[in-house]
């Protein structure tokens, strides 16, 4: 079966996951996740990730979660812009997170960036996520 909103899925995995208590959980691979994954670990909400193929063409992220004083370092994490209603943002209009606490992840002509990122490189684009 496929799936309509893959970025989604994994964010809702990493949530499930700190809810559980989880050290590490386990997510289908793409480019947009990879990529999303690397703002998350740039941005110190996750310990790491690794890429593992398990069979032909079929590759697989293991995400380490991370935890401080036995708290989920992400407290919060909602998707934006959807399958249906897509949500895109002009540099001088870039939402903040909780005052600047939190971030926005973005999808841009430079590639997937945090609100800081792209402010700092003056470039707006769709906005995929809120993390705090």
């Amino acid at each position: 079966m496929s799936m309509t909103d893959p970025l989604s899925d994994m964010l809702t995995r990493i949530r499930n996951g700190q809810q559980a208590r989880k050290n590490a959980i386990v997510a289908p691979a793409s480019r947009l996740r990879v990529n999303v994954l690397n703002v998350l670990k740039r941005e110190g909400f996750i310990r790491g990730y690794s890429e593992a193929e398990l069979r032909g063409g079929v590759r697989e992220l293991t995400i380490e979660l991370k935890y401080y004083e036995g708290a989920p370092v992400i407290r919060q994490i909602a998707r934006v812009s959807r399958p249906g209603r897509r949500v895109y943002s002009k540099i001088k209009d870039l939402p903040r997170v909780y005052n600047g606490l939190g971030i926005s992840i973005l999808s841009t002509p430079r590639g997937v960036l945090s609100d800081a990122e792209a402010r700092e490189k003056n470039v707006g684009g769709e906005v995929l996520c809120k993390v705090f």
